[in-house]
């Protein structure tokens, strides 16, 4: 790490600390040439995500996207924004952290159900009636006794 007064590449950690975000480590650092202290942050490299979708083309993830829709799933629930963000870092640290670099669209949506339905039911059919594409009223009726 340069430091960034004198420009030496030498330099020690004097603290490190993990603060509210568990991505990132803070590191307090010394330049053993000029003294000079200096924080940095370490988070490790993200490998892009990619969606495939159902007509076979492939976009990058967007959490926005999730978030959106299950925004829309929530209206007029008594659900946070902060649970909702809960929900997406969770799905996202999960695919990360099985090494998946391109998820199909329909694995993501089977993702989000799964964590809907342990959070909010009416969100859970709100989000599967579109996820699903039912095609009729009984696919529709199956679906709300399978949660009961």
């Amino acid at each position: 790490m340069r430091c960034p007064k004198c420009g030496c590449i030498e330099s020690k950690v004097v603290d490190s600390r993990r603060p509210d975000a568990q991505d990132v480590i803070r590191r307090r650092r010394e330049c053993v040439e000029c003294g000079f202290r200096f924080t940095t942050y370490e988070r490790r490299e993200e490998v892009p995500l990619s969606v495939l979708k159902k007509d076979g083309t492939t976009e990058p993830f967007n959490r926005q996207k999730v978030m959106t829709s299950l925004v829309t799933a929530t209206v007029k629930r008594n659900i946070s924004m902060a649970e909702l963000e809960a929900l997406v870092d969770d799905i996202e640290s999960e695919l990360r952290d099985k090494s998946i670099t391109e998820v199909r669209s329909s694995h993501l949506g089977d993702m989000v159900l799964v964590r809907l339905r342990d959070l909010d039911k009416v969100a859970y059919v709100r989000f599967a009636s579109v996820y699903r594409d039912f095609r009729d009223i009984d696919e529709f009726a199956a679906e709300l006794r399978s949660l009961s």
